[in-house]
């Protein structure tokens, strides 16, 4: 009976003896296991940090109303590396005292019959099917000028983007550029002043209020 107790306090002992060294080894070692880590866990945790995140407005301007810009449109303007405004931004253009001075200026991409029917006041026509007829006229105004907002007819038209593009091949630098991809259908949708006639005819639509 002696003997087999002083068996067993020998395993106890080696089994305690090496459960400190193996601990202490575990310590020591840079590749020893983490024991507060769960290696075995019932199920997958997700961190709330891996959802997907929520689309941002941050970035390029196009935080406009669908019904003001088509997707297509806005991705030409993105992947032609021209400037865009909202209508906001315009309608500051248009009132900012630069825009008297002609260092401001509005570029209407339309045709002729469109132009005349309304624009947005002092705008330039240029017709960017024709630009042979318009476009000695406006590189003398943008080539002066500090910023040159290009419209069309808004949502799916591009003719504003084209029109850009064309100007900045004939010279006009890239940072003068912007895009009102609202166009003139936003503008007349928010009751903003529209010019009839020629350019500079002061000859506004009447709005009904």
């Amino acid at each position: 009976m002696l003997e087999l107790k002083k068996i067993l306090l020998e395993a106890v002992l080696v089994t305690v003896v090496g459960a400190a060294l193996a601990f202490t080894a575990n310590v020591i070692s840079s590749r020893g296991l983490a024991l507060a880590n769960d290696y075995f866990p019932g199920k997958p945790v997700t961190p709330e940090s891996s959802a997907p995140a929520t689309p941002s407005s941050a970035g390029m301007n196009t935080n406009l109303p669908a019904s003001a810009s088509d997707e297509s449109v806005l991705l030409r303007i993105k992947q032609n590396g021209l400037q865009l405004v909202d209508v906001n931004q315009a309608v500051q253009l248009f009132h900012d005292p630069r825009s008297q001075q002609e260092l401001i200026l509005f570029v209407d991409a339309r045709n002729d019959q469109e132009y005349h029917e309304g624009h947005i006041p002092a705008a330039y026509l240029f017709d960017n099917y024709h630009p042979e007829k318009y476009l000695a006229d406006v590189m003398s105004a943008a080539q002066t000028a500090e910023k040159v907002v290009v419209y069309c007819h808004g949502g799916d038209c591009d003719d504003s983007v084209s029109a850009a593009i064309t100007l900045r091949d004939a010279g006009i630098p890239n940072q003068k550029l912007f895009v009102y991809a609202g166009g003139i259908t936003e503008w007349m949708a928010d009751k903003l002043p529209v010019e009839i006639g020629e350019r500079k005819s002061g000859q506004l639509q009447k709005v009904n209020k």
